[in-house]
């Protein structure tokens, strides 16, 4: 019988390459104003999906929620993103949770059965030896044969005991894995190992709710990436973002975090940045290091190519959000593409300006 086909995972949901997001947002943001709905991580994953198309069923909800309400509930939209969006997670979650469950239990029947033989065995303890102390025993050997009988029961159930312990222990530490592996799996980047975009977004989201004072966000995209990748292919261009995550990963100052946005495209969330020259001068030094890099043919040495990176950078500033500190780094970033490449451009702001 066919299995049924597993729904995607919350990552599979979301495509990695920036533009077509972008272009996503581009339809799901209006569709949201048009119906007065809030702008919270919950709405935009409906509304993303949506815009997808790819769950005709949501979309039908969806549409017949907003022509059913004139405000969009949000205990609808909770359970909407529940059923939809993170369906597949919980899933997951309960399956795990069974598993716990079903292997507590057989060592809760292994224990139970453990105790009702050492208490039969103890009853028979007690009978061989008040057997033992009469003067005279005309049954001995059948005493002795159910005192030898009592101790191999007892030694089996032990052996049985352990045997299902360390198995026990075995599963315990396969499910210990699991979770491991499924919390990488949300927070990592699999190509780069550096922070996901789901990851950073909520790590720049907690940065700046705790304070902004002294957080930098700084953002990197790789020059002419695309012609690289069409030049050399792209297991090639595959190990450029390896070697750029690798750089980033062991350049990191205290308490900073790197992030793969998407494609190309790196950011990295600096704290305790006392200023614009201090920010400057990191994403410099990181300029020079990944231009020193050198593409190289593994069977011969051959250097085939170096690659350069365009900076941008913003200093957080009161009342900042994830979305305008986004959007005031990347047009550094842009505007450092724009004068030539390969370079740092800080986003000067009107109060960095007048300080």
């Amino acid at each position: 019988m066919n299995k049924p086909a597993k729904a995607p995972s919350i990552l599979e949901l979301y495509p990695e390459e920036t533009r077509d997001a972008a272009a996503l947002l581009k339809k799901a943001v209006p569709l949201m104003m048009r119906h007065d709905i809030p702008p919270n991580p919950v709405h935009y994953a409906l509304w993303y999906t949506y815009s997808k198309g790819l769950e005709p069923e949501l979309n039908r909800r969806l549409d017949k929620t907003v022509a059913d309400f004139d405000s969009f509930p949000p205990e609808t939209a909770a359970k909407l993103f529940r059923d939809y969006i993170i369906n597949g997670e919980l899933e997951e979650a309960r399956a795990g949770q069974q598993q716990v469950i079903e292997l507590v239990d057989d060592i809760e029947g292994n224990v139970s059965r453990n105790i009702v033989g050492s208490s039969n065995y103890q009853t028979s303890l007690e009978h061989g030896l008040a057997a033992l102390q009469e003067p005279f025993i005309e049954d001995l050997p059948n005493v002795l044969n159910e005192l030898q009988q009592s101790t191999q029961l007892m030694q089996d159930q032990q052996d049985k005991f352990l045997y299902r312990l360390k198995a026990a222990q075995q599963e315990i530490k396969s499910l210990r894995n699991q979770l491991e592996r499924a919390h990488i799996a949300a927070t990592l980047d699999s190509l780069t190992q550096v922070f996901n975009r789901n990851a950073f977004s909520r790590l720049l989201e907690q940065t700046l709710s705790n304070d902004h004072e002294g957080v930098v966000l700084v953002m990197l995209d790789i020059d002419h990436f695309k012609q690289f990748n069409d030049q050399y292919g792209h297991p090639l261009g595959d190990r450029v973002l390896q070697h750029v995550g690798q750089l980033l990963r062991e350049f990191l100052p205290a308490r900073a975090i790197a992030a793969r946005y998407g494609g190309e495209e790196f950011c990295i969330i600096l704290r305790d940045c006392v200023d614009n020259t201090a920010a400057y001068a990191y994403a410099e030094q990181l300029r020079v290091k990944i231009q020193s890099l050198r593409i190289k043919v593994r069977r011969t040495d051959e250097v085939l190519d170096s690659i350069t990176a365009s900076f941008g950078f913003a200093l957080a500033e009161p009342g900042d959000t994830l979305e305008t500190l986004l959007t005031r780094a990347d047009d550094a970033l842009y505007q450092a593409k724009r004068d030539g490449r390969n370079q740092v451009n800080p986003n000067l702001s009107e109060t960095a300006l007048s300080a």
